[in-house]
């Protein structure tokens, strides 16, 4: 019984042989966790760049991805996704080194931090989560075009069903709850992931497929800023799933056949779940999209 139970917990699991030579991924967050996994899984196939924050951490990553899969093509960049100035220079840099981009994996994510705000002035788990990537994919999403067919995933989580989008107190001024925060960014992940697939709809050949996904309960470092959660998850690892496991759906997004040309959509456990009503509200999706546009000052039609 406690076999079943733990391959229940275990999940989906990618089965596609997809090699990617020739082909560049990056990944946010790739130092640790999920998006660790996600990049060994992915340097099993093609060219990796590892986007962090800490790339001290990052380079000990890397290098063990590298001895582990034999592919020399693991690249630390310096990603800071609380800081757009970093943001900026980050995809300025890559645009420069890199004529090709088929996949960008929004990863990285913090979780119930204590109430602070990015270099921006953005609360912590929106800024990050939702408008970081946001900013990232908007500077990258020509090069994917041009590379395509391409793909973008957004590490989104089952969170979601809790969040809504407050545009009154978006950065959590007038009241704030960490739990809570962290499941609006989760939601803005996948409001985005519709926007921008609606926008994408019908643009010419050069297209880029986004899908967002939950990775599931993971044993990772996530929880770090919360004493219960970390206490939490310690004791029910078992029912957790390992870092591999929780990478999964991310590969599978990233690298399935069968995926081609889906996009708009969220996954689970390597299949199609279900979203939450406000998940799929077209006009909160149109209003947020205006929103971060305009605390980024971007112009993004």
């Amino acid at each position: 019984a406690a076999l079943s139970c733990r391959r229940y917990v275990a999940g989906g699991e990618c089965k596609s042989p997809a090699r990617l030579e020739g082909k560049v991924a990056i990944i946010t967050g790739a130092n640790t966790g999920i998006g660790k996994e996600t990049a060994r899984a992915l340097a099993r196939r093609g060219k990796v760049i590892v986007a962090c924050r800490d790339t001290v951490k990052a380079e000990a990553a890397a290098s063990e991805i590298r001895a582990d899969t034999g592919n020399q093509q693991v690249i630390v960049k310096k990603l800071d996704l609380a800081d757009t100035k970093s943001i900026r220079e980050f995809a300025e840099k890559f645009l420069e080194e890199e004529k090709e981009l088929h996949i960008l994996i929004n990863n990285a994510g913090v979780m119930l931090c204590p109430y602070s705000k990015t270099a921006d002035g953005f609360e912590m788990h929106l800024g990050v989560n939702h408008l970081g990537h946001f900013l990232l994919t908007f500077l990258l999403l020509e090069r994917l075009k041009q590379s395509a067919p391409a793909r973008v995933v957004n590490v989104s989580s089952l969170a979601h069903h809790g969040g809504r989008i407050r545009f009154h107190d978006l950065h959590g001024e007038k009241s704030y709850n960490r739990g809570l925060a962290y499941c609006h960014s989760k939601l803005a992940n996948v409001l985005f992931t519709r926007e921008l697939a609606r926008r994408l709809q019908g643009k010419s050949q050069r297209r880029a497929e986004l899908n967002a996904l939950h990775p599931g309960s993971v044993y990772s470092e996530l929880v770090r800023h919360s004493f219960v959660m970390s206490w939490l998850w310690k004791i029910f690892s078992f029912f957790l799933k390992t870092p591999w496991e929780g990478a999964q759906t991310s590969i599978y997004c990233a690298v399935a056949e069968e995926l081609d040309s889906v996009t708009g959509q969220y996954f689970s456990d390597c299949q199609p779940a279900y979203v939450s009503s406000r998940g799929r509200d077209d006009e909160t999706a149109k209003k947020l999209w205006s929103v971060s546009c305009e605390l980024l000052g971007i112009q993004w039609d």
